[in-house]
Formats: C-alpha cells, structure tokens, sequence
C-alpha cells in the first residue's frame, strides 16, 4: 500500500507542479495585452482578493469558459476564452474573475491534487489486491473489490471537486460584494455551453468554471462541478434575493 501511493504520490505532484504550462499549451492560449480588458479585471480583482497578480492568457475559441491554474498563489494564471468575454459584461466578468481567483487563494489545486493522489493509491491497491489472488476461499471478493473500490475512490474525488467550485462561488462573490454578477454570469455561460462545445480534454474539466463536458442522470454523480441551478440558487441567497 505504501508503495502504491508513493507511485500515485509522485505521478500528481508531477501533475501539480507542471499543470501550469501544460494545460495553458493543451489550448493554445495567449498571453492577454496588458491593456485588454481581461487584464485590467484580472488586476482590479487581485487586489480586492488580496493575492499577486496572475499571468492573464486569452484562448481564442467561441466556447464562453475560464479557468485558473498554478501551484499556488504566486505561480498562478488565469485563461479566458474570446466567446465568455464577448457574452458577459463587466460585471459579470468580475465575478468569473472573482471565481478563479477563488479558487488560486484558496489552493483549491493542491486539494485537488491530494484528492486524485488518494483515488489513485485506493485504484492500485484494488488492482493489487486482484493480482496477488485475494482470498482463496472466496475468489468473488476480489473481483468485486477491484470493480468497487476504484469507483468509490473517484465518487469521492469528485465529490471534492464539487465542494470546491461552491466555495470558490462564494468566495470569489465576497472579494467583490456582488454575487449576482456571478449568477447572472453562470447563467449565460450555461445558455452558451449548449450551443458552443469546447474539445476539452476530460482530465482538464474540473479545472473550468462551468462543465465542458455533458453530465446527466446517474453520470452526474461523476461530474466535477455541481448543477448550475444549484450554484445560481446559492448566490442569489448569498445577496439577499432568494432563488426566484
């Protein structure tokens, strides 16, 4: 067992530590002009949240989307699609931006990080415990361990990834006072997501503010984001309005 999480251990810290170049290239993105309007929301949010400065990159797809990525919170940067900036005003922009710095302050990668390194030392030693024979007298056991435990394993790890994303909703609605900017936000990036598919590398989703990948039904359970009714219905209470 020990040895299985040193290997799950060392194949995510490598993830954590290079994630940064490594996503950003995945898709193409561009450093932002000092002068462009995502700059100048990344900066003003900064500040409000109280951490350095980010890289700002600009992806050019119509997909609307962002994410953050970074170790920590001075070796983190922020990516906006063209189709989110071309969709949101500016208040709705600051609250996205509120979002993913949320998530950079609260070191919701390296959560993540620990999260996949215990999923995937609980996967290998299911799959250990299938090759080395398990129980002799009862050779069903260990089949259904090695079927169970790797999914029991990424229940909880999305489950994770989901309490995160709440978070980062609420926290990044307090850097800028105003969480219907995020709701009102949400909602449109929800609308666009359903006409404009982004080629998203399912290992990449968790890391966007909305899901670029469809979940529905029993797959929701294996979504990395909770439902965006759900996440609108929090920050509309979080300023007073309720959900209507």
């Amino acid at each position: 067992m020990v040895l299985f999480f040193i290997i799950a251990l060392a194949f995510n810290l490598g993830s954590y530590w290079f994630s940064y170049k490594i996503v950003l290239r995945m898709y193409k993105a561009k450093p932002a002009p000092e002068n462009s309007r995502l700059t100048k929301t990344v900066r003003r949010v900064s500040q409000m949240a109280g951490i350095p400065m980010p890289k700002v990159y600009i992806i050019d797809k119509p997909h609307a989307n962002a994410f953050a990525t970074g170790r920590n919170p001075n070796n983190a940067a922020v990516a906006a699609t063209t189709g989110l900036l071309d969709i949101l005003d500016n208040q709705e922009l600051e609250g996205v931006i509120a979002h993913e710095l949320a998530h950079v302050k609260n070191r919701d990668i390296l959560i993540g990080t620990i999260a996949a390194v215990i999923a995937g030392a609980i996967t290998m030693v299911s799959r250990l415990a299938w090759f080395t024979g398990g129980d002799d007298d009862n050779p069903y056991m260990g089949i259904l361990i090695m079927i169970t435990a790797p999914i029991a394993a990424l229940l909880i790890q999305m489950a994770v990834s989901r309490s995160r994303e709440y978070a980062a909703d609420q926290t990044g609605a307090g850097f800028v006072h105003n969480p219907l900017g995020l709701a009102s936000a949400l909602e449109k990036l929800h609308t666009s997501s359903h006409k404009k598919k982004l080629n998203a590398n399912p290992a990449t989703a968790h890391m966007f503010i909305v899901n670029p990948l469809s979940a529905k039904g029993m797959a929701s359970l294996f979504s990395t984001h909770p439902p965006i009714e759900e996440r609108i219905a929090r920050l509309r209470a979080l300023s007073g309005g309720g959900s209507s």
